[in-house]
């Protein structure tokens, strides 16, 4: 990796910790955001820049010179369908045009969750965000597949972790457990469900791009064997030496929250992932990369100490 310069758009903590991977490599790593402030998480040996992905003369002007770029942005949940399809135009255009290697961090929103998910599950959205991640990762491959630009997916279900807040696991989970409070999950607290440690995330994208063997494919991130989310809260409450507690926000309370609130309301379509099994088998991308899923019970530690440090530092 000396000498290569490796560009990511966005500073989520996906974003920063693929930043911190590619560190850890040894890479030159610049990141890109439309405020050019610096999150916590982001190393201060990482430079920062501020550009919006879906200006294309921005996108090319940021990443000049990259290796390799990495799509990690997230636009607000209720924007997905008037402004993601933008932001990845954007960053594929700056790719092809520095002539480098394009990694797209994607989720799993596409596929037929029916049975535990490998990379080769049936596409089979069952919303419409799920629609436009397919059209997305769809575009994505064709570029690799029509010459313009090497391209490779990873993809990955729920994340949890330091720095992660805004997610099923996060801080009406974790967060709340942490404040004293109950912990709210939705859907249901016996089905099984997979989530992605979002450390493991982030060492994921950094192996795919620096390894030509991922290009033209699309990948799992690892995931520890699936526990239900009365489990995952159980073992949060475990560290923390408290007594379980929870409660279930059910579909029906989801869709009223939704009259008011413009994020929950767009949560209701997905409620299936949590009321349904929603299995991950990434056990071909782990072997193949030599990666491995961050065992839940450290996973859990790791993200109870975050929230700790977060609540103390206000």
């Amino acid at each position: 990796m000396s000498g290569e310069l490796h560009v990511i758009f966005g500073t989520g903590p996906v974003g920063c910790w693929t930043a911190r991977a590619l560190r850890q490599r040894g890479g030159a790593v610049r990141v890109v955001n439309r405020s050019g402030r610096r999150p916590a998480l982001l190393p201060a040996d990482v430079e920062i820049v501020k550009a919006d992905a879906a200006d294309p003369a921005q996108a090319a002007a940021v990443t000049e010179g990259a290796s390799v770029v990495y799509q990690a942005m997230n636009p607000p949940y209720h924007e997905w369908a008037q402004r993601f399809p933008a932001l990845q135009a954007g960053a594929l255009a700056a790719a092809r045009s520095a002539g480098a290697a394009y990694v797209s961090i994607e989720n799993l929103y596409p596929y037929d969750a029916s049975r535990p998910m490998t990379e080769d599950a049936p596409v089979a959205p069952r919303s419409r965000k799920g629609e436009v991640r397919r059209r997305m990762a769809e575009e994505v491959l064709a570029a690799h597949q029509r010459g313009e630009v090497r391209t490779t997916a990873l993809r990955a279900s729920d994340y949890y972790g330091p720095g992660v807040v805004d997610s099923a696991l996060g801080g009406m989970v974790i967060g709340n457990l942490v404040a004293g409070k109950k912990a709210q999950i939705a859907g249901s607290a016996t089905q099984p469900h997979s989530f992605a440690y979002v450390e493991d995330v982030g060492r994921a994208a950094a192996a795919l791009g620096t390894s030509g063997q991922a290009l033209g494919k699309a990948w799992l991130a690892p995931h520890a064997p699936a526990l239900t989310q009365g489990a995952m809260v159980a073992e949060a409450c475990r560290v923390l030496g408290i007594p379980p507690k929870l409660t279930v926000i059910s579909p029906l309370m989801m869709r009223l929250a939704g009259l008011f609130v413009p994020g929950a309301r767009e949560t209701v379509e997905m409620m299936y992932e949590f009321t349904e099994p929603f299995v991950v088998d990434a056990s071909h991308s782990e072997r193949t990369f030599g990666l491995a899923a961050t065992p839940i019970p450290e996973g859990i530690a790791r993200t109870v100490a975050w929230f700790r440090e977060r609540a103390l530092t206000g």
